[in-house]
């Protein structure tokens, strides 16, 4: 074995500590241990010992244990390859402060876990042909000093920064590296202009600037490129003009990608462009107002994204039968008009959302596996549609047609779409009831019939659905009661009945729904109480962040493009759509029903709960105590109930929350006090009489208890207080009487005492009254006498005596 030059184990599947033995291979040239993710290296010292090694190649393999790592392998004089990538690998950094690579080609490390500067050593890398960083966490700016690696080779060279943290401009001396293939910095945050120089290197043939923050212009010495291959800059701060100077020799283009920049793209109506596209980007460029006519002569196309391109203009003839041949076509977001009732369809992801086409749905291929036409002007019978014959099975994933003017029942043809998965009927003239057949769509993920005029009830064939994750029939005029089947439904996400005629009880089955994020019942007849169970709805018990679920049925991908389900809901008293953070949303709407009793402590378990509307119903009783706990609240309506009680003090722990509404209850007290909640208006209070304290006018009284939770505290002890009272008097009261009533003798004792205290009183009060009569008599004959009377009698007296 000591012979042994080339060690390929690729894919063997092994596990565990890589035998430090190998050190013994001491001819060995190639060790190739790639794609066996269980191996790891405690010390990789025993690699210095391979000193004959040109190629080392051990992707996947765990090597973070030794900080040491490049110092082993600088040491490996002849290695010309080094591929260690997703190895778990936290630094570049050398301890010797050198390395010695003075053979190293190939340079290969990303996806590891670098979040440092580039490292000053690779840049003395003389004989380096490929380098390849991206996937990390690099920080810092590129340095000028990459100039230095000038040998980069025209058949393997290639430069990979992406997915980084650089920040700063792209160095102007990267146009000095004349012989690369590729450069690749997209997903940093670099900034400025791109580099003019960039245009001097000859041999580029793939340029990704894309998702950073550069801005400027484009640069017309990149027309000079001729072998470039695929131009990636969109999801820039990019702008200015494009014209037919910037692609003047870019006869080898074959992808172009300027989406998400304000780019205007100015060439001449007859403009004939020297490439032949295979996939063109410009989304949110300014393409329009005049359909771009030299798409014409692109017959290679695959993808053609022109979403939000600034385009008012009839689509022209030729483009339908032109676009039968690519593959995806976005023109969403723009003001093309046409009709297409004689249009054949035949393009895989066709989407042409909120333009002004008219006329009847479009004929379908085979082909198409996603139909986008939401809110444009199209009218007619939707069994034209569905009922439409086809040359082969259709393939149809997603039917996403709302805001439309379409009518009629759904027909049985409905049946031949056994394919769909996200169907979207909703916002149109459509009636009748939903048909049982429904149910035999079992791929469905998603239903939207909105805003129509269904009626009946829910078909109960809908339960062989099981991989139904939304359904939204709102705004119909359906009635009966919630199915309970619908808590066999453990996928669903979201589910939206608001403004029909359903009536009855909540069912409780609807607990059993572990993933629902959105329950929106509002605008029925519902009635009975709230169920305690909704705290087992675990998808609102837990902090929002989107559910990890294979049956997800909020978002889907058709090739390389992503669906996004989106939705109609009332939060925080605003009509809105919700799209791509819908998988956020955590909801429950019961408004505007005849639900009674109170609300359930239990509600305090959903702790992920955003929006909680409960207005408009028959609630009584007080709010929960522990109503503070759900903090992510951002949303509470209680408004047009009966609930009574002091505001819990609870709810100033909700410091999310911006939206509250507690007005016509019979509320009291002082409401609590706190920034957050004295910053609300006085509206959203108003109607609770004995409910005082900012922002309302009404000031509380002076003995008034400022703090709401003194009814847990000294109103709970002056309760006890009271009951104490009361029954101290009653074992006394019956003590004596009691006693008195079974005692003879100290009954009559009782009473001979009571006769001889009465005695004592009556014979106090008789010489009392005596005593006062006898004065006040005198007082009187004395206030009768004036002064000279009283002299008159002394003077008789005198006289008598002498």
């Amino acid at each position: 074995m000591r012979s042994l030059r080339h060690l390929d184990l690729w894919g063997a599947s092994f596990g565990g500590l890589i035998p430090h033995q190998l050190r013994n291979l001491s001819s060995l040239r190639h060790l190739l241990l790639r794609g066996n993710s269980g191996l790891y290296v405690d010390n990789f010292s025993w690699i210095s010992h391979l000193s004959s090694l040109v190629s080392l190649y051990m992707t996947w393999i765990d090597l973070h244990r030794d900080v040491h790592w490049l110092d082993s392998v600088s040491l490996l004089a002849s290695l010309s390859e080094l591929i260690l990538s997703n190895c778990q690998l936290n630094n570049m950094i050398s301890s010797l402060g050198y390395v010695n690579f003075t053979s190293l080609r190939v340079l290969y490390l990303p996806s590891n876990n670098f979040n440092h500067n580039m490292p000053s050593w690779l840049f003395n890398l003389s004989s380096l042909w490929s380098l390849d960083l991206g996937d990390n966490s690099l920080q810092g700016q590129i340095p000028s000093t990459i100039s230095n690696l000038q040998n980069l080779s025209v058949t393997l060279g290639y430069l990979n920064l992406s997915v980084n943290m650089f920040t700063g401009q792209i160095p102007e001396s990267s146009g000095q590296l004349k012989h690369l293939t590729l450069v690749s910095l997209f997903s940093n945050s670099l900034y400025g202009p791109i580099p003019s120089r960039l245009g001097n290197l000859s041999s580029l043939s793939y340029l990704y600037l894309h998702s950073n923050k550069l801005n400027g212009t484009v640069p017309r010495n990149l027309g000079l490129l001729s072998n470039l291959v695929r131009l990636y800059i969109g999801n820039n701060s990019i702008e200015g003009t494009v014209s037919e100077v910037h692609f003047a020799k870019l006869s080898k283009l074959k992808y172009l990608d300027m989406s998400l920049t304000s780019v205007v793209f100015n060439v001449s109506h007859n403009w004939i462009p020297p490439f032949q596209l295979e996939n063109l980007g410009m989304s949110s460029c300014k393409m329009g107002p005049k359909f771009p006519l030299w798409l014409q002569t692109q017959r290679s196309l695959q993808n053609l994204e022109l979403r939000e391109a600034g385009i008012v203009d009839t689509a022209p003839k030729w483009f339908w039968k032109w676009a039968s041949h690519i593959q995806i076509i976005n023109l969403a977001y723009n003001q093309i008009s046409g009709d297409l009732s004689q249009v054949v369809l035949n393009s895989t992801i066709f989407s042409v959302d909120s333009n002004c086409f008219t006329g009847q749905l479009p004929h379908l291929s085979p082909n198409v596996v996603a139909l986008g036409m939401a809110n444009n002007s199209l009218s007619g019978q939707i069994s034209s549609f569905l009922c439409q014959k086809m040359n082969g099975r259709s393939k149809l994933e997603i039917l996403d047609i709302p805001y439309n003017a379409l009518s009629g029942e759904l027909p049985h043809c409905l049946l031949h779409w056994q394919s769909l998965t996200h169907l979207n009927l909703g916002s149109n003239n459509l009636s009748g009831k939903i048909p049982e057949l429904i149910g035999s769509l079992f791929s469905l993920k998603a239903l939207h019939l909105h805003n129509n005029s269904f009626s009946g009830g829910i078909p109960l064939s809908l339960r062989n659905c099981t991989f139904l994750g939304l359904i939204d029939f709102g705004g119909n005029k359906l009635t009966g009661n919630i199915p309970s089947w619908i808590g066999e439904r453990t996928h669903l996400m979201v589910l939206r009945l608001t403004s029909n005629d359903f009536f009855g009880d909540i069912p409780p089955q609807i607990c059993r729904l572990s993933s629902l994020m959105v329950l929106d019942l509002a605008n029925n007849r519902l009635s009975g109480f709230i169920p305690k169970c909704l705290k087992n709805i675990s998808a609102m018990a837990t902090s929002p962040s989107p559910i990890d679920d294979k049956f997800n049925a909020l978002t889907d991908h058709i090739i390389y493009t992503r669906y996004t389900e989106d939705i109609l809901l009332v939060i925080k008293g605003r009509e809105s759509i919700y799209g791509s953070i819908l998988p956020l949303v955590r909801m429950v709407d019961l408004s505007s029903n005849n639900l009674s009793g109170g609300i359930p402590s239990e509600i305090s378990s959903l702790f992920g709960l955003q929006s909680l509307n409960l207005s408009r119903n028959n609630l009584m009783g007080r709010i929960p105590e522990k109503i503070g706990v759900i903090r992510y609240l951002e949303s509470l309506d209680l408004s047009n109930n009966h609930l009574l009680g002091e505001i819990p003090q609870s709810i100033i722990n909700l410091t999310l929350l911006n939206h509250l509404d507690l007005s016509y209850n019979n509320f009291s007290g002082r409401i609590p006090s706190s920034t957050q909640l004295q910053s609300f208006d006085a509206l959203d209070f108003i109607g609770n009489p004995e409910l005082c304290g900012a922002p309302l006018l009404k000031n509380c009284t002076e003995n008034e208890d400022p703090n709401p939770s003194d009814e847990n505290g000294d109103g709970f002890e002056r309760s006890w207080f009271c009951i104490g009272m009361a029954t101290g008097f009653i074992v006394s009261f019956w003590g004596v009487c009691g006693a008195l009533l079974c005692k003879r003798a100290w009954r009559h004792a009782y009473f001979k005492f009571l006769d001889n205290i009465n005695d004592r009183v009556y014979l106090a009060t008789v010489l009392k009254l005596s005593w006062l009569r006898y004065h006040f008599r005198r007082d009187r004959i004395s206030l009768r006498c004036p002064r000279s009377c009283k002299q008159e009698r002394m003077e008789e007296r005198g006289s008598g005596e002498s």
